[in-house]
């Protein structure tokens, strides 16, 4: 046999993946799914079963790091039935899967925000906006009504650009409470720009981890740059 008749030979025996049958689960392999459609043709029930077991064996040890997830068992034993096509008819600890409750697909969930025009304000904005409306013309439903205005610049200023015009939140005020708050009139102005970066940094300061805050650790850090740096090439 001349060299390009074993080349030739050789070709015909490559097989490529877009030859090949389709990976139910692709993260398993092949050579496992070849074991799992050979357990299938198996006559002998006993066999089968036994070739189960031992498939469900090396499924775990090639997932190491979930054997102690609840009901890992339950979700090999699961992946079995559905790399084979639902065709391997084995003694199973665990109900067997029927392809129509694999398929099934949940219900659609509603997008918990309710106001997806202005989302960097929060679903706790329109809250305090209702509640502001339901309350009586009063002193302490003017300052409620200042504190949403300013908490709306802050937010704004968070996600958005550097600087806003107040006329754009009172806008916005405007439209999330149905027309019934009304700035637009007010003499008085909201916080600017740096006082409200003021107000974050406070908030932050006071979130810091204990870590930051011990003395101790100020304390080494003040010896640490007072000491020069050492170069021990030189002589």
């Amino acid at each position: 046999m001349t060299h390009n008749e074993k080349a030739h030979n050789v070709v015909h025996v490559l097989e490529y993946n877009a030859e090949r049958p389709h990976l139910m689960i692709p993260e398993y392999g092949r050579h496992l799914q070849k074991l799992i459609d050979q357990a299938t043709i198996i006559e002998d029930r006993d066999e089968r079963n036994k070739a189960a077991r031992y498939i469900i064996k090396v499924m775990g040890s090639l997932n190491p790091h979930l054997r102690d997830v609840l009901d890992f068992q339950h979700k090999l034993w699961d992946q079995l039935f559905i790399m084979s096509d639902f065709k391997l008819d084995v003694d199973s600890p665990y109900p067997i899967p029927t392809r129509d409750v694999i398929n099934l697909k949940p219900e659609r969930l509603d997008y918990p925000q309710k106001n997806p025009k202005y989302r960097f304000y929060g679903n706790n904005i329109k809250y305090m906006i209702d509640v502001a409306n339901s309350w009586e013309e009063s002193e302490l439903k003017s300052a409620l009504i200042k504190v949403i205005a300013n908490h709306m610049k802050k937010s704004y200023l968070s996600w958005n650009k550097d600087t806003v015009d107040d006329k754009a939140i009172f806008d916005h005020l405007y439209e999330l409470s149905g027309g019934r708050i009304d700035l637009h009139q007010s003499t008085e102005e909201l916080l600017n720009t740096s006082d409200l970066m003021r107000t974050n940094k406070k908030v932050s300061n006071k979130n810091m981890p204990a870590i930051q805050k011990n003395p101790m650790i100020k304390k080494n850090n003040k010896n640490a740059k007072s000491k020069p740096y050492k170069n021990n090439n030189q002589k």
